[in-house]
């Protein structure tokens, strides 16, 4: 089935004669009659009263331009959009939690104002799914918090953050100063394993032989700051997820002696990826920026 022939169809039908849809579609009266030929022999029937004033549809023809119109319109609407795919082809893009709490609504907001025309998805996943799914194809690029992965990767790094532990004000401490072994004795509420706040402590505490026995254990970080203010143990997060509790004096830090944790944050994509117009400009944001 040849695209052009129901255009010609549609031109016959809609003019009622076979010289006027050839004016129409510009093009000679033997093209349109030789489209016509080719869809009656593929019909297998006329789709055409040939009248002494031109030609009307069969009951045939009536069915095979009615199925004919939405395959029209669809093609049309593709030939104003192809000069345009990129714009209108959407951006995938997956998040860690953290980056996804209070960095991405500012890259995302500022790439809008740069091509308001630019569509893009965001799934929000723990570090290794996120990564996981960047590596499966189903996503573009991917916010990535940690050490800089093994692998083909193009990186960006946008900055850091700390990781800190916090508990209620009242929440029974001996001193302002614990060590790690202290802190594994009191009742913690952290992220589950496989999100990068939850890798970082696992390895700490690794170097120093000991291990960390969660009473709380959530993929929900405001889930675990609110345990905490109700004092039911010691959380440990992003400082930039705990600022407002802090600032509110319902949270208080923790000190750990001669520990200091960190968390890089990143973005990453393939290095044989296609760059879009769309994607460009988000990279390049990424890099200027160096949130």
């Amino acid at each position: 089935m040849v695209i052009r022939y129901l255009e010609i169809l549609e031109a016959i039908a809609e003019t009622g004669t076979f010289t006027k849809a050839a004016k129409k579609l510009y093009i000679t009266q033997s093209a349109v009659s030789h489209a016509v030929a080719e869809l009656e022999k593929q019909a297998g029937t006329a789709l055409f009263e040939r009248l002494p004033k031109g030609a009307v549809l069969t009951p045939c023809g009536v069915s095979l331009l009615e199925e004919s119109r939405s395959i029209l319109t669809a093609c049309r609407n593709l030939d104003r959009r192809i000069a345009h795919l990129e714009e209108n082809t959407p951006v995938n893009l997956v998040s860690s939690i953290t980056i996804a709490s209070f960095l991405l609504p500012k890259i995302l907001r500022e790439w809008k104002a740069a091509f308001p025309e630019i569509r893009f998805s965001v799934r929000v996943a723990s570090a290794n799914a996120a990564l996981d799914m960047l590596q499966r194809g189903n996503a573009d690029l991917a916010f990535w918090e940690g050490v800089a992965p093994k692998g083909d990767f193009h990186t960006i790094r946008l900055g850091s953050y700390r990781i800190c532990a916090a508990c209620a004000p009242e929440f029974p401490l001996p001193a302002e100063t614990i060590s790690l072994e202290q802190l594994c004795g009191y009742p913690l509420l952290l992220r589950e394993p496989g999100s990068a706040n939850r890798d970082t402590l696992d390895n700490t505490l690794a170097l120093a032989n000991l291990k960390a026995e969660p009473v709380w254990e959530s993929v929900n970080s405001l889930a675990l700051i609110k345990a905490a203010e109700a004092g039911l143990g010691i959380t440990i997060l992003p400082e930039t997820l705990l600022s407002d509790s802090l600032l509110l004096k319902k949270l208080r830090l923790i000190h750990l002696e001669n520990i200091n944790m960190e968390n890089q944050m990143l973005a990453l994509f393939h290095k044989d990826q296609y760059t879009t117009k769309p994607f460009q400009i988000l990279t390049d944001l990424l890099k200027k920026e160096k949130l």
